[in-house]
């Protein structure tokens, strides 16, 4: 009779516990803080539509009358608006909830494109190396001679002289998820192929060649799993690129228009009224978009940190 007893893996939750990016996170107060603060701001825009008291895209539910009210804290506000209002009428805080939704769609969408685009490619470079390296990595010098303004203005001029600036406004967010994803991919690229040049070379992947895998296997299933702690680290500081680059772009005039509220859009739309004294226009959006950048960039310098295994401290 065997006395031998079986153990119980444990499960994914306990391996994460254990782990030293949850110790890590349980002894930084500063990435607890961002981390809350970040939740918070995501899930109240994600919940505009059960949060906010009008929806901002619906005139009907505008009143101009109420346009320019002081938030709360200044005579002349209206309790129905407790940050204020537009130039429009519009409930400052219904449409930087609104606002904040667009823009982190934005910067998500973005951000996914960038790095399908860019881990792909850089796999590809790394993996193949030869002409295909060369190629590719040409291709993501030039891409970075362009500035993601010069990509902007021209996408958005060719398509609205061949579409027009209605069906512009319409496909606004699709399209700034386009220009700001196709201008920032050569940043994933470069850095996967720094991955997987040092992974190439190593045993487990000469076992895989020998085994008969084919090489789209080999990168998928085999390199790119080594490569994902660099792409994690990237994406929190792109995530905020991209925030803000459709901030600049909606200031700019070519991004979200002011009937599709965004944090960037609303800047702009207040800019106008600052020196006749309704300054909330645009420094609460302004407050709002600097808080989410930070908490994003602080958060991703902690990812870093702990994702450095040159700082591991056991």
């Amino acid at each position: 009779m065997s006395n031998a007893t079986t153990t119980t893996p444990p499960t994914h939750w306990a391996r994460f516990r254990d782990s030293y990016l949850f110790y890590s996170f349980k002894h930084d107060w500063i990435a607890q803080v961002c981390f809350v603060i970040f939740v918070i701001m995501v899930s109240a825009a994600l919940l505009a539509p059960w949060l906010a008291s009008i929806n901002p895209y619906d005139l009907s539910q505008v009143f101009i009358l109420d346009s320019e009210l002081p938030p709360f804290w200044i005579d002349g506000s209206d309790a129905k608006y407790p940050l204020g209002t537009d130039a429009l009428g519009r409930d400052m805080l219904s449409t930087i909830l609104y606002g904040a939704r667009v823009s982190l769609i934005i910067g998500f969408g973005a951000v996914i494109l960038q790095a399908l685009i860019g881990v792909t490619f850089g796999l590809l470079a790394g993996y193949l190396g030869g002409r295909v390296d060369a190629f590719l990595m040409r291709l993501a010098d030039i891409q970075l001679s362009f500035s993601t303004l010069m990509v902007a203005i021209i996408v958005g001029a060719v398509f609205k002289a061949t579409f027009g600036g209605a069906t512009y406004s319409e496909h606004a967010v699709l399209l700034l998820v386009l220009i700001i994803g196709l201008a920032e991919w050569p940043q994933y690229a470069r850095t996967v192929r720094a991955s997987v040049l040092a992974e190439r070379s190593k045993e487990y992947v000469d076992a895989a060649r020998v085994m008969g895998f084919r090489a789209k296997r080999i990168m998928f299933r085999h390199i790119l799993p080594n490569t994902l702690s660099p792409i994690f680290v990237i994406s929190t500081v792109q995530i905020a690129n991209a925030i803000i680059s459709e901030a600049a772009l909606s200031f700019l005039g070519l991004g979200m228009p002011e009937t599709q509220p965004s944090l960037g859009s609303l800047i702009k739309s207040g800019f106008d009224y600052l020196q006749s004294g309704s300054w909330w226009i645009t420094l609460l959006p302004g407050a709002v978009l600097v808080v989410l950048v930070l908490v994003i960039n602080l958060l991703g310098d902690w990812l870093r940190d702990v994702m450095n295994p040159r700082l591991y401290k056991g």
